[in-house]
Protein backbone atom coordinates (compact mmCIF):
# COMPACT_ATOMS: atom_id res chain seq x y z
CA UNK A 1 0.00 0.00 0.00
CA UNK A 2 2.90 2.60 0.78
CA UNK A 3 4.20 4.68 -2.47
CA UNK A 4 0.86 3.87 -4.26
CA UNK A 5 -0.84 7.40 -5.39
CA UNK A 6 -4.33 6.62 -2.94
CA UNK A 7 -7.63 7.96 -5.25
CA UNK A 8 -10.72 8.26 -3.38
CA UNK A 9 -13.33 8.48 -5.51
CA UNK A 10 -16.64 9.87 -4.40
CA UNK A 11 -19.94 11.14 -5.67
CA UNK A 12 -20.74 8.43 -8.34
CA UNK A 13 -23.53 5.66 -7.34
CA UNK A 14 -20.47 2.80 -7.60
CA UNK A 15 -19.06 0.73 -9.89
CA UNK A 16 -19.48 -1.76 -12.12
CA UNK A 17 -21.20 0.98 -13.97
CA UNK A 18 -25.08 0.14 -15.21
CA UNK A 19 -26.23 3.44 -16.34
CA UNK A 20 -25.24 7.35 -15.53
CA UNK A 21 -22.47 9.43 -16.98
CA UNK A 22 -20.33 9.40 -13.65
CA UNK A 23 -20.82 5.86 -13.29
CA UNK A 24 -19.12 5.17 -16.67
CA UNK A 25 -16.61 7.64 -15.99
CA UNK A 26 -15.67 5.62 -13.15
CA UNK A 27 -16.16 2.11 -14.73
CA UNK A 28 -13.63 3.36 -17.80
CA UNK A 29 -11.29 5.41 -14.94
CA UNK A 30 -10.37 2.07 -13.36
CA UNK A 31 -10.67 -0.64 -16.46
CA UNK A 32 -8.38 1.15 -18.63
CA UNK A 33 -5.89 2.43 -15.60
CA UNK A 34 -2.25 1.71 -16.94
CA UNK A 35 -0.38 3.12 -13.44
CA UNK A 36 0.41 0.27 -10.96
CA UNK A 37 1.50 2.90 -8.83
CA UNK A 38 -2.20 4.47 -8.50
CA UNK A 39 -4.96 2.32 -6.25
CA UNK A 40 -8.75 3.64 -6.62
CA UNK A 41 -10.81 3.55 -3.70
CA UNK A 42 -14.74 3.88 -4.96
CA UNK A 43 -17.54 4.92 -3.07
CA UNK A 44 -21.19 2.68 -3.70
CA UNK A 45 -24.35 4.27 -2.94
CA UNK A 46 -25.72 0.58 -1.23
CA UNK A 47 -28.56 -0.33 1.17
CA UNK A 48 -25.44 -2.51 3.24
CA UNK A 49 -21.98 -2.39 4.14
CA UNK A 50 -19.45 -3.93 3.19
CA UNK A 51 -15.99 -4.47 0.41
CA UNK A 52 -15.83 -5.61 -3.10
CA UNK A 53 -12.75 -5.68 -5.81
CA UNK A 54 -13.93 -4.43 -9.59
CA UNK A 55 -11.37 -3.18 -12.02
CA UNK A 56 -8.63 -3.65 -9.56
CA UNK A 57 -10.87 -0.78 -7.36
CA UNK A 58 -11.76 -1.06 -3.84
CA UNK A 59 -15.11 -0.45 -3.70
CA UNK A 60 -16.63 0.87 -0.30
CA UNK A 61 -20.18 0.76 -0.19
CA UNK A 62 -22.12 3.29 2.11
CA UNK A 63 -25.43 2.79 3.29
CA UNK A 64 -27.93 5.92 3.04
CA UNK A 65 -31.42 6.19 4.24
CA UNK A 66 -33.41 7.56 2.42
CA UNK A 67 -34.77 10.95 2.88
CA UNK A 68 -35.15 12.30 -0.53
CA UNK A 69 -34.25 14.96 -2.50
CA UNK A 70 -31.16 15.44 0.72
CA UNK A 71 -30.18 11.70 -0.07
CA UNK A 72 -27.53 12.21 -2.39
CA UNK A 73 -26.32 15.18 0.04
CA UNK A 74 -25.73 13.14 2.45
CA UNK A 75 -24.18 9.82 0.48
CA UNK A 76 -21.62 12.32 -0.61
CA UNK A 77 -20.66 13.31 2.98
CA UNK A 78 -20.74 9.96 4.69
CA UNK A 79 -18.22 8.33 1.90
CA UNK A 80 -16.02 11.34 2.58
CA UNK A 81 -16.37 10.26 6.05
CA UNK A 82 -15.43 6.73 5.15
CA UNK A 83 -12.61 7.65 2.98
CA UNK A 84 -11.39 10.32 5.95
CA UNK A 85 -11.40 6.75 8.03
CA UNK A 86 -9.54 4.63 6.03
CA UNK A 87 -6.35 6.81 5.84
CA UNK A 88 -6.77 7.52 9.39
CA UNK A 89 -6.64 3.67 9.67
CA UNK A 90 -3.92 2.93 7.19
CA UNK A 91 -1.48 5.66 8.12
CA UNK A 92 0.35 4.30 5.46
CA UNK A 93 -1.39 6.15 2.84
CA UNK A 94 0.13 9.19 2.25
CA UNK A 95 -1.23 12.09 0.06
CA UNK A 96 -4.57 10.42 -0.32
CA UNK A 97 -6.22 12.33 -3.34
CA UNK A 98 -10.44 12.53 -2.84
CA UNK A 99 -12.10 13.42 -6.22
CA UNK A 100 -15.31 14.63 -5.53
CA UNK A 101 -17.98 14.33 -8.63
CA UNK A 102 -20.43 17.07 -9.08
CA UNK A 103 -20.64 20.37 -6.44
CA UNK A 104 -23.79 18.77 -3.88
CA UNK A 105 -22.12 19.45 -0.38
CA UNK A 106 -20.73 23.06 -0.81
CA UNK A 107 -21.84 24.23 2.42
CA UNK A 108 -20.05 21.03 4.27
CA UNK A 109 -16.78 20.85 2.41
CA UNK A 110 -15.19 23.32 4.46
CA UNK A 111 -14.77 20.57 7.12
CA UNK A 112 -14.11 17.81 4.83
CA UNK A 113 -11.02 19.77 3.29
CA UNK A 114 -9.62 19.91 7.07
CA UNK A 115 -9.44 16.75 7.45
CA UNK A 116 -7.90 15.79 3.67
CA UNK A 117 -5.79 18.37 4.15
CA UNK A 118 -4.73 17.48 7.55
CA UNK A 119 -4.09 13.84 5.89
CA UNK A 120 -1.40 15.26 3.09
CA UNK A 121 -4.30 15.13 0.94
CA UNK A 122 -5.78 16.91 -1.54
CA UNK A 123 -9.51 17.97 -2.95
CA UNK A 124 -10.21 17.30 -6.38
CA UNK A 125 -13.60 18.46 -7.65
CA UNK A 126 -15.34 17.50 -11.06
CA UNK A 127 -17.98 20.71 -11.12
CA UNK A 128 -20.01 18.34 -13.52
CA UNK A 129 -22.92 20.97 -15.23
CA UNK A 130 -24.97 23.95 -14.56
CA UNK A 131 -26.93 21.91 -12.10
CA UNK A 132 -29.12 24.81 -10.73
CA UNK A 133 -30.02 25.61 -13.86
CA UNK A 134 -32.18 22.30 -14.64
CA UNK A 135 -35.85 22.59 -15.22
CA UNK A 136 -36.63 19.82 -12.65
CA UNK A 137 -35.14 21.08 -9.68
CA UNK A 138 -37.94 24.37 -8.05
CA UNK A 139 -36.43 27.58 -7.27
CA UNK A 140 -35.24 26.90 -2.99
CA UNK A 141 -33.33 23.86 -4.82
CA UNK A 142 -31.65 25.97 -7.57
CA UNK A 143 -30.53 28.21 -4.82
CA UNK A 144 -28.44 25.51 -2.74
CA UNK A 145 -26.64 24.46 -6.44
CA UNK A 146 -25.98 27.30 -7.00
CA UNK A 147 -24.92 28.50 -3.11
CA UNK A 148 -23.07 24.79 -3.26
CA UNK A 149 -21.27 25.22 -6.97
CA UNK A 150 -19.37 28.15 -5.26
CA UNK A 151 -18.39 26.11 -1.90
CA UNK A 152 -17.20 23.70 -3.88
CA UNK A 153 -15.15 26.15 -6.18
CA UNK A 154 -13.57 27.77 -3.00
CA UNK A 155 -12.50 24.97 -1.52
CA UNK A 156 -11.31 22.53 -3.85
CA UNK A 157 -7.46 22.46 -4.48
CA UNK A 158 -7.85 21.77 -8.50
CA UNK A 159 -11.09 21.35 -10.28
CA UNK A 160 -11.05 19.09 -13.41
CA UNK A 161 -13.49 20.37 -15.65
CA UNK A 162 -14.96 18.02 -18.72
CA UNK A 163 -15.63 21.10 -21.19
CA UNK A 164 -13.87 23.91 -22.07
CA UNK A 165 -17.11 25.59 -21.70
CA UNK A 166 -17.31 24.82 -17.68
CA UNK A 167 -13.82 25.93 -17.23
CA UNK A 168 -14.13 29.33 -18.79
CA UNK A 169 -17.63 29.78 -16.74
CA UNK A 170 -15.96 28.75 -13.69
CA UNK A 171 -12.77 31.03 -14.12
CA UNK A 172 -15.06 33.55 -15.02
CA UNK A 173 -18.07 33.36 -12.32
CA UNK A 174 -15.42 32.81 -9.18
CA UNK A 175 -12.61 35.08 -10.59
CA UNK A 176 -12.44 36.78 -7.16
CA UNK A 177 -10.89 32.83 -5.60
CA UNK A 178 -9.07 32.29 -7.70
CA UNK A 179 -9.94 28.93 -9.10
CA UNK A 180 -7.24 26.58 -9.94
CA UNK A 181 -8.70 24.17 -13.17
CA UNK A 182 -7.70 22.04 -16.13
CA UNK A 183 -9.93 20.20 -18.11
CA UNK A 184 -9.69 16.77 -19.28
CA UNK A 185 -12.49 15.33 -21.27
CA UNK A 186 -14.89 12.56 -21.03
CA UNK A 187 -14.13 9.43 -23.45
CA UNK A 188 -16.43 7.61 -25.62
CA UNK A 189 -16.38 4.05 -26.91
CA UNK A 190 -15.70 4.07 -30.50
CA UNK A 191 -15.95 0.32 -31.15
CA UNK A 192 -19.08 -0.99 -33.56
CA UNK A 193 -22.08 -3.24 -32.29
CA UNK A 194 -20.86 -6.66 -32.05
CA UNK A 195 -24.66 -7.74 -33.15
CA UNK A 196 -25.09 -8.28 -37.10
CA UNK A 197 -27.74 -6.99 -39.23
CA UNK A 198 -29.79 -10.86 -38.72
CA UNK A 199 -29.07 -11.15 -34.77
CA UNK A 200 -32.12 -11.98 -33.09
CA UNK A 201 -31.59 -9.33 -30.73
CA UNK A 202 -31.66 -6.97 -33.02
CA UNK A 203 -34.23 -7.92 -35.51
CA UNK A 204 -36.76 -8.70 -32.60
CA UNK A 205 -36.43 -5.61 -31.33
CA UNK A 206 -37.06 -3.31 -34.39
CA UNK A 207 -40.41 -6.05 -35.37
CA UNK A 208 -41.60 -5.06 -31.37
CA UNK A 209 -41.20 -1.61 -31.79
CA UNK A 210 -42.25 -1.48 -35.62
CA UNK A 211 -38.37 0.38 -36.47
CA UNK A 212 -37.43 0.22 -39.53
CA UNK A 213 -33.34 0.16 -39.81
CA UNK A 214 -31.36 3.25 -41.68
CA UNK A 215 -35.31 5.35 -41.71
CA UNK A 216 -35.60 6.52 -38.36
CA UNK A 217 -34.50 9.97 -36.86
CA UNK A 218 -32.81 8.89 -33.05
CA UNK A 219 -32.93 9.98 -29.59
CA UNK A 220 -30.92 8.86 -26.33
CA UNK A 221 -31.12 10.61 -22.80
CA UNK A 222 -32.88 11.59 -19.80
CA UNK A 223 -36.31 12.29 -20.09
CA UNK A 224 -36.12 16.00 -18.60
CA UNK A 225 -37.45 19.29 -19.89
CA UNK A 226 -33.95 20.80 -20.15
CA UNK A 227 -33.09 18.44 -22.99
CA UNK A 228 -35.51 19.90 -25.37
CA UNK A 229 -37.92 17.15 -26.35
CA UNK A 230 -40.53 19.71 -27.07
CA UNK A 231 -38.70 21.29 -29.20
CA UNK A 232 -37.41 18.23 -30.81
CA UNK A 233 -41.11 16.97 -31.09
CA UNK A 234 -42.54 19.78 -32.07
CA UNK A 235 -39.90 20.75 -34.84
CA UNK A 236 -40.02 16.93 -36.56
CA UNK A 237 -43.90 17.46 -36.10
CA UNK A 238 -43.75 20.42 -38.32
CA UNK A 239 -40.88 18.72 -41.14
CA UNK A 240 -42.04 17.14 -44.11
CA UNK A 241 -40.27 13.48 -43.43
CA UNK A 242 -41.58 9.85 -44.15
CA UNK A 243 -38.91 8.81 -41.56
CA UNK A 244 -40.32 8.07 -38.02
CA UNK A 245 -38.77 9.57 -34.74
CA UNK A 246 -37.29 6.72 -31.98
CA UNK A 247 -37.07 8.59 -28.73
CA UNK A 248 -35.03 5.77 -26.11
CA UNK A 249 -35.19 7.55 -23.08
CA UNK A 250 -37.00 6.55 -19.47
CA UNK A 251 -40.55 7.94 -20.08
CA UNK A 252 -42.11 9.43 -17.21
CA UNK A 253 -45.63 9.18 -17.12
CA UNK A 254 -46.49 13.15 -15.81
CA UNK A 255 -43.58 15.21 -18.55
CA UNK A 256 -45.00 12.62 -21.25
CA UNK A 257 -48.62 13.76 -20.77
CA UNK A 258 -47.32 17.42 -20.43
CA UNK A 259 -45.75 16.78 -23.96
CA UNK A 260 -49.14 15.44 -25.23
CA UNK A 261 -51.02 18.59 -24.38
CA UNK A 262 -48.49 20.80 -25.44
CA UNK A 263 -47.78 19.04 -28.62
CA UNK A 264 -50.38 16.34 -29.85
CA UNK A 265 -47.42 13.86 -30.57
CA UNK A 266 -50.29 11.03 -30.32
CA UNK A 267 -51.91 11.94 -33.69
CA UNK A 268 -48.34 11.37 -34.95
CA UNK A 269 -47.96 7.64 -36.21
CA UNK A 270 -43.96 8.67 -37.08
CA UNK A 271 -43.27 9.27 -33.23
CA UNK A 272 -41.95 6.40 -31.42
CA UNK A 273 -41.15 6.45 -27.70
CA UNK A 274 -39.71 2.51 -27.00
CA UNK A 275 -38.49 2.99 -23.26
CA UNK A 276 -35.24 2.35 -21.76
CA UNK A 277 -32.45 -0.14 -23.50
CA UNK A 278 -29.75 -1.31 -20.88
CA UNK A 279 -28.15 -3.88 -23.55
CA UNK A 280 -25.63 -1.79 -24.76
CA UNK A 281 -24.28 -3.78 -28.02
CA UNK A 282 -28.08 -3.47 -28.73
CA UNK A 283 -28.01 0.54 -28.03
CA UNK A 284 -25.35 0.46 -30.28
CA UNK A 285 -26.92 -1.11 -33.29
CA UNK A 286 -29.62 1.24 -32.38
CA UNK A 287 -27.61 4.26 -32.94
CA UNK A 288 -25.48 2.73 -36.05
CA UNK A 289 -28.64 2.00 -37.80
CA UNK A 290 -30.42 5.47 -37.59
CA UNK A 291 -30.88 7.98 -40.77
CA UNK A 292 -29.76 10.86 -37.97
CA UNK A 293 -29.57 11.79 -34.28
CA UNK A 294 -30.57 14.26 -32.51
CA UNK A 295 -29.15 16.12 -29.48
CA UNK A 296 -30.93 18.52 -27.21
CA UNK A 297 -29.15 18.46 -24.50
CA UNK A 298 -28.23 22.52 -23.21
CA UNK A 299 -27.20 22.05 -19.72
CA UNK A 300 -24.04 20.41 -18.39
CA UNK A 301 -20.51 19.93 -20.14
CA UNK A 302 -19.39 17.17 -22.17
CA UNK A 303 -22.48 14.84 -22.89
CA UNK A 304 -21.59 10.92 -22.61
CA UNK A 305 -24.96 10.58 -25.33
CA UNK A 306 -22.93 12.83 -27.68
CA UNK A 307 -19.97 11.26 -27.80
CA UNK A 308 -21.50 7.93 -28.46
CA UNK A 309 -23.48 9.42 -31.29
CA UNK A 310 -20.61 10.78 -32.96
CA UNK A 311 -18.75 7.32 -32.96
CA UNK A 312 -21.40 5.52 -34.32
CA UNK A 313 -24.56 7.54 -36.14
CA UNK A 314 -23.23 9.24 -39.30
CA UNK A 315 -25.47 12.41 -39.73
CA UNK A 316 -25.50 14.30 -35.87
CA UNK A 317 -28.24 17.26 -35.98
CA UNK A 318 -27.27 19.12 -32.78
CA UNK A 319 -29.16 22.42 -30.45
CA UNK A 320 -25.92 25.06 -30.98
CA UNK A 321 -24.84 25.69 -27.54
CA UNK A 322 -21.28 26.24 -26.78
CA UNK A 323 -20.86 22.78 -25.40
CA UNK A 324 -22.22 20.60 -28.70
CA UNK A 325 -20.05 23.08 -31.09
CA UNK A 326 -16.90 22.60 -28.73
CA UNK A 327 -17.46 18.77 -28.91
CA UNK A 328 -18.42 17.64 -32.76
CA UNK A 329 -16.80 20.98 -34.29
CA UNK A 330 -17.80 20.52 -38.00
CA UNK A 331 -18.40 16.88 -37.87
CA UNK A 332 -22.54 17.95 -37.39
CA UNK A 333 -25.11 19.69 -38.45
CA UNK A 334 -26.97 22.74 -35.87
CA UNK A 335 -29.89 23.88 -34.97
CA UNK A 336 -31.59 26.20 -32.44
CA UNK A 337 -34.62 26.64 -30.80
CA UNK A 338 -36.33 29.27 -33.09
CA UNK A 339 -39.49 27.95 -34.91
CA UNK A 340 -38.78 25.99 -38.15
CA UNK A 341 -34.78 25.74 -37.35
CA UNK A 342 -34.79 21.77 -36.78
CA UNK A 343 -38.03 20.97 -39.04
CA UNK A 344 -35.53 23.14 -41.89
CA UNK A 345 -32.84 21.16 -40.89
CA UNK A 346 -34.31 17.31 -40.92
CA UNK A 347 -35.70 18.55 -44.54
CA UNK A 348 -31.79 19.13 -45.57
CA UNK A 349 -30.64 16.03 -44.00
CA UNK A 350 -33.57 13.82 -45.90
CA UNK A 351 -32.56 15.21 -48.90
CA UNK A 352 -28.19 14.92 -48.83
CA UNK A 353 -26.76 12.20 -50.61
CA UNK A 354 -25.40 8.99 -49.56
CA UNK A 355 -21.76 10.74 -50.28
CA UNK A 356 -22.32 13.72 -47.80
CA UNK A 357 -23.58 11.77 -44.77
CA UNK A 358 -20.88 9.17 -45.10
CA UNK A 359 -18.39 12.56 -45.29
CA UNK A 360 -20.02 13.62 -42.24
CA UNK A 361 -19.65 10.11 -40.63
CA UNK A 362 -15.55 10.33 -41.20
CA UNK A 363 -15.73 13.68 -39.44
CA UNK A 364 -17.77 12.71 -36.40
CA UNK A 365 -15.25 9.02 -35.85
CA UNK A 366 -12.17 11.19 -36.67
CA UNK A 367 -13.38 13.65 -33.79
CA UNK A 368 -13.54 11.08 -31.07
CA UNK A 369 -10.52 9.17 -32.24
CA UNK A 370 -8.21 12.65 -31.88
CA UNK A 371 -9.75 13.77 -28.80
CA UNK A 372 -12.17 11.44 -26.63
CA UNK A 373 -10.73 7.52 -26.54
CA UNK A 374 -11.03 6.32 -23.09
CA UNK A 375 -7.37 5.27 -23.46
CA UNK A 376 -5.91 9.05 -23.86
CA UNK A 377 -8.65 10.32 -21.20
CA UNK A 378 -7.28 8.09 -18.46
CA UNK A 379 -3.61 8.66 -19.54
CA UNK A 380 -4.22 12.29 -18.40
CA UNK A 381 -6.10 11.36 -15.18
CA UNK A 382 -2.88 9.38 -14.27
CA UNK A 383 -0.45 11.45 -15.24
CA UNK A 384 -2.62 14.35 -13.30
CA UNK A 385 -3.11 11.87 -10.21
CA UNK A 386 0.85 10.72 -10.77
CA UNK A 387 1.76 14.55 -10.54
CA UNK A 388 3.05 14.99 -7.20
CA UNK A 389 4.51 11.76 -7.05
Amino acid sequence: MEGKQHVFIVGSKGIPASYGGFETFVEKLTQYKKSPRIQYHVAVLSDHTGEYMHNGARCFCVKVPDIGSAKAVYYDGAALDAGIAYCKKHPEIRRPIFYVLACRIGPFIPYYRKQIHALGGKLFVNPDGHEWKRAKWNAAIRRYWKHSEKGMVRNADLLVCDSKNIEKYIRKEYAKYKPKTTFIAYGSESSPSVLGDKEETWLHWCQEHHVTPGDYYLVVGRFVPENNYETMIREFMRAKTEKSFVLVTNVSDKFLAELEKKTGFGSDRRINFVGTVYDQELLKKIRENAYGYFHGHEVGGTNPSLLEALSLTKLNLLLGVGFNREVAGKAALYWSKKPGSLAGLIEKADAMTQEEIEAYGEKAKARIQSAYTWDSIVEKYEKLFLEDK
